[in-house]
């Protein structure tokens, strides 16, 4: 089993999963110098490869039989909107993987998308209706990641036409937990906003910076849930792109008292109107899920912001020593 991105947050802890179901033989590849990597494990191969190359694709691929592709350039909304080349250069990664994966008869192949790749114009309004898997099309995503992520699943999908290669898809929605990025501008709504509450916690400043004006809308899917939900995804028949991602929506407003609520403080809003805050609304349609996995995200946003809360406030208090 191949892992790429594997020091990353969500190829971190899908390695640490899966050696704990006992998994026979899992590599991970990572850019990264591994001594940076979010979570690494002895029990792994551990190979640090750019997979933006041909080359380094194939020497990836040698010997593996089932390939999870969560390798790209990317972040939160902060990052993806000023770095909109960079996002669109992890194209490559793709690309070259897929050309690895059909040459090297690979078993099946699983892409890490996303909920970016949904047509703006259905997210205008903060009461959003829940985006459906068909609701990408007609074309127009968020601009730079969001056309990476859209390129990345047509690729999947005429490879596994043309050359045979069984392909899985997730579009994921704001995946969160512990063990992720809180701060150095590639964090998510989340891990900022516990970062922030953590941050005048232990300054004693009562205000939080907010980007927008707070009445944007999300669904937030832990970690955890993620897991399940590739895994289950990886080892169905479903074959086009799905939906891994809560439905429970919140504003961003909403998100921060819950983090307030955690940590037991009320602070003051300084609305940031003019910062990065992507679409007015965006939430996950399940249906399909349910009806292809029998499963859908459980994980209540209380239960997970909590144990990452808890998680950035160790290592905030840890860095601060």
């Amino acid at each position: 089993m191949l892992i790429c991105g594997g020091g990353g947050f969500i190829g971190g802890h899908l390695t640490k999963r899966v050696l704990e179901q006992n998994a026979k033989s899992v590599r991970c590849v990572d850019l990264k110098p591994v001594e940076h990597w979010q979570q690494r494990s002895s029990h792994a191969e551990n190979l640090v490869l750019d997979l933006r190359t041909k080359e380094a694709c194939h020497a990836a691929l040698r010997g593996m039989d089932v390939v999870f592709n969560l390798a790209a350039d990317m972040g939160g909304m902060g990052f993806i909107e000023h770095n909109k080349a960079l996002c669109m250069l992890s194209v490559l990664i793709n690309t070259h993987l897929l050309m690895a994966a059909r040459d090297a008869a690979i078993q099946r192949y699983f892409f890490a998308s996303s909920a970016c790749v949904y047509n703006s114009e259905k997210q205008r309004n903060p009461a959003v209706t829940a985006l459906r898997e068909e609701d990408a099309y007609p074309a127009q995503p968020e601009d730079g990641y969001g056309w990476e992520k859209l390129f990345g699943e047509r690729m999947c999908r005429h490879f596994s036409e043309d050359f045979h290669l069984p392909c899985r898809v997730a579009r994921y929605h704001n995946v969160y937990g512990p063990w992720g990025t809180f701060a150095g501008g590639r964090e998510k709504a989340p891990a900022a906003i516990c970062r922030k509450v953590i941050a005048a916690k232990l300054s004693g400043r009562n205000e939080i910076e907010i980007w927008g004006d707070g009445r944007q809308t999300r669904s937030f899917l832990y970690i955890d849930d993620c897991l399940e939900g590739t895994q289950r995804l990886m080892e169905s028949a479903a074959n086009e792109p799905l939906n891994i991602g809560s439905s429970e929506l919140v504003s961003i407003n909403q998100l921060v008292e819950i983090a307030e609520e955690i940590a037991g403080v009320q602070l003051k809003r300084v609305y940031q109107l003019d910062a990065p805050k992507g679409v007015n609304g965006r939430n996950s349609d399940n249906s399909r899920t349910k009806t292809l996995l029998g499963w859908e995200p459980s994980v209540k946003l209380r239960d997970g912001l909590a144990i990452t809360y808890q998680w950035i406030s160790d290592q905030m208090t840890k860095d601060a020593r």
